[in-house]
């Protein structure tokens, strides 16, 4: 993808890496993620369920690709950038991931991007999806990026509300048997405690609810 800085000015740094505790006391470190972590993301994706790689896959492959883990740690920290956990206890193993969430923006406007979340099971439910939800929206707004298209399956009525009631003028397209909805970004990135209906609507995608990025689900 061309880079669409132009003359504008010099990109942000990439997040610094932060340390949290999830609501169960695990301690998980949130940073970008780089080519060296292939290895932990396959190893991630080795922990999901079938169930868990359909809701964002919209398939159940055993594995990744070669090709895929090359376009998933490719990042340029611009265009595409992507933000995972990992264990952050001494002695942890950290082998694996723990979580990812990414933006990839729209080469046709690039004030728009897709964006993806994806926690392994044995970690849901424990508030890593709003960490790195929270820390995506942040990057992202910094980036230029104003605007996350979602892409909702018809039958999800949850996330259909509540992109509703983000914007009542919002009417989706259908397109590949999707609903095509896009949201505005907050210019203030939600804290902790934070339920307006943008975020709201990521925290349902964080739980596994089946909020579909096409341009990611098909690198599988």
């Amino acid at each position: 993808m061309a880079d669409d800085r132009g003359q504008g000015p010099e990109a942000p740094e990439l997040p610094v890496p932060t340390t949290h505790r999830l609501s169960d006391g695990t301690l998980v470190r949130i940073r970008p993620v780089t080519r060296d972590d292939r290895d932990r993301l396959r190893n991630g994706f080795a922990r999901l369920s079938a169930e868990s790689k359909y809701r964002r896959f919209l398939a159940a492959p055993a594995t990744l690709s070669e090709s895929t883990l090359d376009y998933l740690t490719g990042t340029d920290g611009w265009n595409h950038l992507a933000i995972g956990a990992e264990l952050a206890a001494p002695g942890a193993d950290t082998s694996y991931g723990l979580g990812i969430a990414r933006y990839v923006r729209l080469e046709d406007d690039p004030a728009k991007a897709e964006a993806a979340v994806a926690v392994i099971d044995e970690v849901q439910h424990r508030g890593l999806g709003r960490l790195l939800l929270r820390e995506l929206i942040c990057a992202a707004r910094q980036r230029g990026v104003t605007t996350f298209v979602c892409h909702v399956l018809p039958s999800n009525e949850p996330v259909k509300t509540m992109l509703h009631e983000l914007d009542a003028q919002a009417m989706p397209n259908l397109k590949d048997g999707l609903l095509v909805y896009e949201a505005q970004l907050p210019e203030v990135p939600p804290d902790e405690r934070d339920q307006g209906p943008i975020y709201r609507i990521l925290r349902l995608a964080a739980e596994g609810l089946r909020v579909i990025f096409p341009r990611l689900s098909k690198e599988t």
